[in-house]
């Protein structure tokens, strides 16, 4: 490959799934004022990522064509901008790189102003597994549903959905951190994962009292991070307590018509559906639990950037393990 030229997996329109993305030669970016070049260590891979290929943000994201997805970056500084001051050639960092993208190559530019250090502690692919799911479940738990997460609240009974997933697996534990009974779903392949994750309760989803989201201890949820898709409220409401909250980390269009249908019906229960505003001091805060072994990232798999489909095709396919990981 050519002196300041790069690997990159891009696409050039909407649509088109695994057979939208293309293995290319592109230039190195070159960091502007405020911003860091890092050398790509590990990507994690979002839905969000596919989804936005498939149009979900359209016409806002992508920015322009073609793009480079990928947001989830662990990597090594390699080149500073003018202005930069936190971080120097060398430093570990992980980063959310925003609208822009650019993961899923050798090198990425990102701003100062997003940038968190790794500590040696924390492996590039753990780092990489933690923004979007991780901030999801942190900003679920506490800024939505209003848990504390230092066991100081009244005790509380917590519902996750597809609690071995990205977002999922995060949700049990970090809600375990606060003293929460939690129940959790997910396929019966996972349940002892689940539980060694510190689940209480675990429900096989296919089973009858999965489907219903029954809790095998006869509890209503005082609150649910509901991480899967395609249960109505209808499921939700009869296991919730008077004032129960669900939290939707993957809110679609039914669920805006399900929140604006609650108002009318002045009820208690709640459906709040979650948009993840990736804070600086959250990721902070997550990269610090995985230093202190009180949060580890599952990790579902790792692929090459050479075989970065594999990894897209495996995130569409809804039923990875924890996070995939997309490594140079």
């Amino acid at each position: 490959m050519a002196k300041n030229m790069m690997h990159a997996v891009q696409y050039s329109g909407y649509g088109g799934g695994v057979a939208g993305l293309k293995h290319v030669e592109v230039p190195i970016p070159t960091p502007k004022k405020d911003e860091v070049l890092l050398k790509v260590e590990a990507t994690g891979i979002n839905p969000i990522d596919w989804k936005i290929q498939k149009g979900v943000a359209r016409p806002f994201l992508p920015r322009k064509f073609p793009h480079v997805p990928g947001t989830d970056v662990a990597g090594e500084v390699i080149n500073v901008g003018s202005g930069v001051t936190n971080y120097k050639v060398g430093d570990k960092v992980v980063v959310v790189l925003g609208g822009n993208g650019g993961g899923l190559a050798d090198f990425a530019v990102a701003k100062e102003s997003s940038i968190v250090s790794r500590p040696t502690e924390v492996s590039a692919a753990e780092a990489a597994a933690l923004p979007i799911a991780g901030l999801a479940a942190l900003q679920a738990l506490t800024q939505l549903a209003g848990l504390k997460l230092d066991g100081s609240g009244q005790q509380v009974n917590l519902l996750v959905t597809a609690a071995s997933g990205g977002v999922g697996q995060f949700a049990v534990q970090l809600a375990k951190l606060g003293n929460i009974h939690v129940t959790a779903t997910c396929g019966a392949r996972n349940m002892d994962l689940v539980k060694s994750l510190g689940a209480d309760e675990v429900l096989d989803y296919k089973s009858p009292d999965g489907t219903a989201l029954k809790s095998p201890s006869g509890r209503k949820y005082d609150v649910v991070i509901h991480c899967a898709t395609g249960i109505p409220w209808s499921i939700f409401e009869p296991n919730l307590t008077a004032n129960g909250k669900v939290v939707d980390t993957t809110p679609g269009v039914g669920t805006l018509m399900s929140v604006a249908l609650k108002k009318i019906t002045w009820s208690k229960k709640q459906l709040i559906p979650l948009f993840t505003d990736p804070k600086k001091e959250n990721l902070e805060y997550l990269v610090k639990l995985v230093k202190e072994g009180k949060l580890k990232p599952i990790i579902d798999s790792k692929h090459p950037l050479s075989k970065a489909e594999d990894a897209w095709a495996k995130s569409i396919d809804g039923h990875a393990t924890g996070k995939i990981i997309v490594e140079p």
